[in-house]
């Protein structure tokens, strides 16, 4: 079977889903593809361009329901998700893109293009819709490469001074006790809380902007 880039790429995202980015080398991409290592450098030049041909692959396959009538935080709050799904899925390369390829989300990406036209949906002026989106993008990625790396986890468990002094009784003397193990937070929870957070902040913002445009008439 003649090798291609599609091919090249499906069959490093499962080398990857499996041992990891660094694990990744183009000898066994070749071995993978029962080919000549010097036969892959006809399609792609090297390791770099290969992940970022597979992280444009995946981020192609993204798809959220379309609820177009649905009020837009409904909308945010799906596409959102969905885009933690898509993460979730393939943890090692989304955890690798989002710390080292910053372009990764380019202008006509699906999660992109249906974000901007929420964010566009909800009133936010033409002028700040780039910028609205991509604040709320920082944030997401910021708390999904949290969740993939397990520092969300970890931070979780750290002690607040102040607040481990017995105001909750007896469940406060348990967490001391060394035999615990503090349990991380339910993340499916903290991130409906980010997004509720998120969303709360940019109606907020929408209010005021609507109150000034309103005294100004």
């Amino acid at each position: 079977m003649p090798l291609t880039e599609a091919g090249i790429y499906d069959a490093a995202l499962r080398l990857i889903d499996e041992d990891g980015v660094e694990a990744l080398t183009m000898r066994k991409l070749a071995t993978e593809l029962d080919a000549n290592p010097m036969s892959l450098y006809h399609h792609v030049p090297n390791k770099e361009a290969v992940l970022r041909g597979v992280t444009r692959m995946v981020g192609a396959q993204f798809r959220t329901v379309t609820l177009e009538d649905a009020p837009w935080p409904e909308r945010i709050r799906l596409l959102a998700m969905d885009f933690r799904t898509l993460a979730h899925r393939h943890p090692e390369l989304m955890a690798y893109s989002f710390s080292h390829q910053p372009d990764f989300i380019q202008p006509d990406d699906p999660f992109w293009t249906a974000l901007t036209a929420i964010v566009a949906a909800a009133g936010v002026p033409r002028s700040e819709v780039s910028e609205i989106a991509a604040l709320m993008v920082a944030v997401v990625i910021g708390v999904l490469a949290a969740e993939l790396n397990g520092s969300l986890h970890q931070w979780s468990t750290l002690k607040s001074p102040g607040l481990d002094d017995g105001e909750d009784g007896d469940g406060d003397a348990d967490r001391d006790s060394p035999d615990v193990v503090p349990e991380g937070p339910d993340q499916d929870h903290m991130f409906r809380l980010v997004m509720d957070t998120l969303i709360t902040g940019l109606e907020s913002r929408l209010t005021v902007d609507r109150d000034g445009r309103g005294a100004g008439l």
